[in-house]
């Protein structure tokens, strides 16, 4: 399918559509649905044009409590800015912050103070009793504008989540105490087998074509945990977490914030097809190492000024990163973590073009 050849026509700009963070998107006159291009690379590992943002929906429905609680909803009905915060699937109370555009766990009353006492202070949601099939009435029009549908997975179900019963500290003294050791892969084995039931109601109810986990793994210097801790504690459940979604036929990304690119190997072995890590990370030399068998969403390290830059020296950096990062057998997408407004008009349109005929080759 990617062997399709390029032709001039498919620059014909057909819609405009709103972009993630402000702005529009242009749609060009592809030759395969956006919702098939983006298959094509994670699931076929066969592109067709460079990933560059307006592909996806991203899918939040406030049908799961935690989007809600973290100001998050993405979907076919307006959530209404006065219902951001409160009360995650676990009851822990969220506090959304205008300043940040996010939400943080209220302090001062965690689930949790010691992991071994997670079987009497947690309780888990029952999923069965929310309105799936009202969500998927209410979204059927929105999960059908012939963009790839990628339900995102606030929150997750290892580490972050941890975060939210324990607060920081202590869910990062957890990963390394001996007397908690057991208790945690008891609770990260029954949170991954939650998160794999709600793929599965997902899967029923909506069209999806994919489902993008959270994870943070650390800070802007460093991981937050070591190597040691993560295989031993992380990477058997997130290996049961991916298997089931590609046993429904769905591909899996990752999101991992901080500085966080010695792990990779780890998200590897994992088995996601895909990350995209922040730009505090060497997302090039990732590339070369991994793209192989993760695809990596690249920050560009030749950035232009678009305020001086001509529209050729645009369009050169365009067939530059092209050049870069097409090569066969490695998988790239344009990240969303690039500077603010390099994506013009003219770096936009010769992106799509210089990829449409690499990968066409």
């Amino acid at each position: 399918m990617n062997k399709i050849p390029f032709d001039e026509k498919e620059l014909k700009v057909v819609a405009e559509i709103p972009a993630f963070g402000g702005g529009t998107t242009p749609l060009y006159d592809v030759p395969v649905s956006r919702r098939e291009a983006v298959n094509a690379v994670y699931k076929d590992k066969q592109p067709i044009w460079m990933l560059a943002g307006g592909e996806q929906n991203i899918f939040t429905p406030a049908l799961i409590p935690d989007n809600g609680a973290r100001g998050f909803v993405f979907e076919g009905v307006p959530y209404p800015r006065e219902k951001f915060g409160g009360k995650d699937m676990f009851g822990v109370e969220w506090e959304y912050v205008d300043v940040a555009g996010g939400s943080m766990v209220k302090p001062g009353n965690p689930l949790l103070e010691d992991v071994n006492d997670w079987k009497e202070k947690i309780v888990m949601p029952d999923i069965d009793s929310w309105d799936w099939a009202g969500s998927a009435a209410q979204n059927k029009e929105y999960l059908s504008n012939g963009n790839n549908n990628l339900f995102w997975l606030l929150n997750g179900c290892w580490f972050e989540r941890l975060i939210s019963f324990m607060d920081f500290e202590e869910a990062a003294v957890a990963m390394i105490d001996e007397e908690q050791e057991d208790a945690l892969k008891e609770l990260f084995h029954e949170l991954t087998s939650l998160y794999m039931r709600i793929v599965d109601k997902a899967v029923e109810y909506f069209d999806i074509d994919g489902f993008c986990i959270h994870d943070d793994w650390g800070s802007q210097m460093a991981p937050f945990f070591s190597e040691a801790a993560a295989r031993n504690l992380l990477l058997p459940e997130m290996k049961r977490f991916v298997a089931h979604c590609h046993e429904k036929g769905k591909y899996i990304e990752l999101h991992s914030c901080g500085h966080v690119e010695d792990r990779c190997q780890i998200f590897v072995e994992a088995g996601f097809d895909t990350w995209t890590p922040m730009a505090m990370n060497d997302t090039i030399k990732l590339y070369e190492e991994y793209g192989d068998k993760i695809a990596i969403a690249v920050v560009y390290d030749k950035p232009f000024d678009p305020e001086t830059a001509t529209e050729e020296e645009q369009r050169a950096a365009a067939r530059d990163f092209v050049e870069r990062f097409t090569k066969p057998g490695k998988l790239a997408s344009y990240s969303l973590y690039n500077a603010p407004g390099l994506m013009t008009p003219a770096f936009r349109e010769e992106l799509y073009k210089a990829s449409r005929i690499s990968y066409a080759k």
